[in-house]
């Protein structure tokens, strides 16, 4: 059963005041909020668009990028495991499992055929080349 206790505002007692002021928040080495995420960078010129997504902890064959019209859509399995041994035991074991997803919209179609994907050092780059636009035809009527 809990204790009541009466707050007296005008007491000069302050020693509750700062409690828990200085302690710091408890921070893990492998933290899934900071690990999932894909920051991504889209350039363009007169001919592609580049894209540079990074991607750390991320094995090259759990990567997938798809392209549909203008809109392109990355994703890739993150899986995580860590485990620690001291004298044969284990000490500490952790791992997380999770998905990264991006889907963005371009201004232009892309040609699907000549798209160039490469990974290295935990970053995407795409190079996604622009659709050439048709060209409109005059139809003369007889």
């Amino acid at each position: 059963m809990a204790s009541i206790t009466r707050f007296n505002p005008f007491s000069t007692d302050l020693s509750d005041l700062f409690e828990g002021f200085f302690v710091r928040p408890m921070r893990f080495d492998l933290e899934p909020s900071a690990q999932l995420s894909m920051k991504i960078d889209v350039t363009q010129d007169e001919k592609a668009y580049s894209v540079k997504a990074d991607m750390p902890g991320v094995k090259k064959e759990d990567i997938h990028v798809e392209v549909d019209g203008n809109v392109v859509s990355i994703s890739a399995e993150v899986k995580k495991e860590k485990e620690e041994k001291k004298d044969e035991r284990v000490v500490r074991s952790e791992r997380y499992y999770g998905k990264l997803a991006r889907s963005f919209t371009l201004e232009h179609d892309i040609d699907e055929t000549a798209v160039d994907a490469k990974y290295d050092d935990g970053v995407l780059k795409l190079t996604l080349p622009k659709k050439a636009k048709a060209s409109t035809k005059k139809i003369a009527v007889r």
